[in-house]
């Protein structure tokens, strides 16, 4: 088998595997919600195999998975109007991200606190669409501080990954 195929065949398998891994995630994180009060607020680990994908694999594959996973989750978690919500934060986030990660200097932990920030806008903004409402920009001001929150979270976790992927032979896109 020639190096293309090889590594074609890599990606496929590493695709899927990143695919279940953040569908198991997510419904691990649907079994313990954070509960402080306010509506909405998840860890996003599932974010952090996003954050991985966008370095190792590159823009296009990391969109595809994020599709994948919105549409799965919404089919095996949540429904139809869940989904609406998550691929709209989900788009966004993902192209702030790709966006962010081709900025010299930045850490991935920055680039994941960026789009933890922008996942929540792009949420609170289609519900302030669909709601006929301004008033919600109340409760984006809130998200946008636990997507800053979280999403250093889950940047720390994609960092420590991708330090060891690198060691280990791994190539950063």
């Amino acid at each position: 088998m020639n190096n293309a195929k090889k590594l074609n065949t890599r990606h496929i398998a590493l695709s899927g595997l990143l695919t279940a891994l953040m569908l198991a995630l997510g419904y691990v994180e649907s079994l313990m919600p954070i509960s402080v009060g306010i509506p909405g607020i998840k860890l996003g680990l599932s974010n952090s195999l996003l954050i991985f994908a966008i370095y190792m694999l590159g823009a296009k594959v990391s969109l595809v998975l994020m599709v994948l996973k919105v549409v799965l989750s919404g089919l095996l978690f949540g429904g139809v109007s869940a989904m609406a919500f998550s691929l709209a934060g989900g788009v966004v986030s993902v192209l702030v991200m790709i966006l962010l990660k081709r900025v010299k200097g930045l850490s991935p932990i920055v680039v994941s606190m960026v789009g933890g920030a922008a996942h929540n806008v792009a949420q609170v903004a289609l519900a302030m669409v669909i709601l006929e409402t301004t008033k919600l920009v109340y409760y984006m001001a809130v998200l946008l501080l636990v997507g800053l929150g979280m999403g250093t979270v889950t940047g720390i976790a994609a960092a420590a990954v991708l330090r060891h992927m690198v060691r280990i032979g791994g190539h950063m896109r």
